[in-house]
């Protein structure tokens, strides 16, 4: 999208201030969604069911086991849930490879935002593919703090991924960022009590925010990270 395009889109306001900004990983910082579309088309095509906009709207945003437990539900194989979690990280996993890139404007909107507060990752994903997509994007060596759904008793749409980065970065939650592409992770930000911006992967979508914009190189969410001040208790 150019940049008149995006700004044609944007909505919503964020705050002036903040104590931390904290940003999910696959599809919003990194360009993953296209390689967990393959690994679920793949899986999908081997149960011989087709995978479509329906399909990768039930999964996007969700921790893993949850994905198992929708798929399962979805082909009519109760109990199966952490079977095919397991064939589905198995197969994402060939996906993940060096060549995956940052989102647009995802490097330059990072380090405006760490030039006035401090920043960390809270991602659905398990660790191995979230440093993995990190590193191979060239953004791993931004963040003070990674928060994965390993590290929480509760994935995303639970608060607990975004409470634990915030802790993590010493920022009240209620004077906090998050930035989000999926309703589910938005749902765990706004639980957690963030203020809410959301760049949608899914097209036509609009998640519960308080900013919602087309792309990270959007001007209007540009010149927001530039002008960014820290909160103070």
């Amino acid at each position: 999208m150019n940049a008149a395009g995006s700004r044609a889109a944007a909505s919503g306001r964020l705050p002036e201030t903040a104590q931390a900004v904290v940003f999910d990983c696959d599809g919003l910082l990194v360009e993953t969604e296209s390689r967990w579309t393959v690994a679920e088309t793949a899986l999908f095509h081997s149960y011989g069911r087709l995978f479509g906009p329906e399909e990768k709207a039930l999964l996007i945003g969700r921790a893993l086991p949850e994905a198992g437990e929708a798929i399962a539900a979805h082909l009519g194989r109760p109990g199966a849930g952490p079977e095919l979690a397991a064939e589905l990280l198995s197969t994402v996993r060939q996906e993940f490879t060096a060549d995956m890139e940052a989102m647009p404007g995802a490097r330059e909107l990072v380090l405006a935002c760490r030039a006035a507060v401090p920043v960390a990752v809270a991602s659905n994903s398990p660790r191995e593919l979230v440093e993995l997509a990190l590193k191979a994007a060239g953004l791993a060596d931004l963040f003070e703090h990674t928060v994965t759904v390993e590290d929480v008793a509760a994935g995303k749409p639970a608060p607990d991924l975004y409470l634990a980065a915030c802790a993590a970065l010493g920022a009240d939650p209620a004077r906090s960022v998050a930035f989000e592409d999926s309703a589910t992770g938005a749902a765990a930000a706004r639980a957690a009590g963030l203020h809410v911006a959301v760049v949608p992967s899914l097209p036509g979508t609009a998640p519960d925010h308080d900013w919602l914009g087309g792309s990270l190189a959007d001007p209007q969410v540009r010149d927001w990270a530039r002008n960014l001040r820290r909160e103070t208790a």
